[in-house]
């Protein structure tokens, strides 16, 4: 690698307000606001709007559609155009 072109690799606290849900990392992202971790030390966080914790997919809570339903209305509407 060469030097002097990366930029910084620190920990960093990503923390997802919505469920409440914080995990230290490393990142190259920075943030003025700090946070104390579990640890004892003090890090820069990061507040995320959506996690795996608060993520439809990975909670469970996503929607079925009913797309028969739709598919029926399409058929509905369009069969007075079919011979």
């Amino acid at each position: 690698m060469k030097t002097g072109i990366h930029p910084d690799y620190h920990s960093v606290v990503y923390r997802d307000r919505n469920a409440d849900y914080a995990f230290l990392t490393h990142s190259t992202e920075t943030s003025p606001k700090t946070v104390e971790w579990t640890d004892g030390q003090t890090y820069p966080v990061i507040d995320v709007q959506i996690s795996a914790a608060s993520h439809p997919f990975w909670t469970g809570r996503t929607r079925v559609l009913d797309t028969a339903g739709r598919i029926e209305k399409f058929r509905a509407k369009y069969a007075k155009f079919t011979k």
